[in-house]
């Protein structure tokens, strides 16, 4: 892998992080008044990704964009059901409600110096570390 590639996504997560901090995106109190249904704001941030998502899907389908490489860019069409995307997106949401930021915010958090997030990063990892040994028994 050449060595433009690396700073080139470095790059691109160091303005990920300043949009995400000066969005309020990254915010406790925002994430807390969305949890109470206080304000629009972070419902208006997700609601716009949401969109811009989808309208990118369907022209990386309809134009059959490539990656850097050159490559074709593929989905894999994913099993139907909707127990486990139930189940994962509460346990995601009550994480995301107790901490106070999604894994995002959470890198661009510590960059800006708010150090207590190093607790949730940790936490995150071993959570990551747990589903890691226990994947094979869940209902996938």
């Amino acid at each position: 892998m050449p060595v433009k590639r690396p700073l080139y996504f470095l790059l691109v997560g160091v303005f990920f992080g300043i949009v995400l901090l000066k969005s309020g995106a990254a915010s406790w109190f925002r994430i807390y008044e969305m949890f109470h249904f206080a304000s629009f704001h972070m419902f208006g941030i997700i609601g716009s990704a949401l969109a811009f998502g989808l309208l990118f899907n369907q022209l990386i389908k309809r134009f059959n964009v490539k990656d850097l490489d050159g490559n074709p860019i593929t989905q894999t069409d994913k099993n139907p059901g909707i127990a486990r995307y139930l189940i994962g997106g509460t346990v995601f949401g009550i994480g995301w409600a107790i901490a106070g930021a999604c894994p995002g915010p959470m890198f661009a958090l510590m960059g800006a110096g708010y150090w207590p997030v190093i607790l949730v990063f940790a936490s995150t990892m071993l959570g990551t570390y747990v589903y890691g040994v226990v994947r094979d028994r869940l209902p996938h």
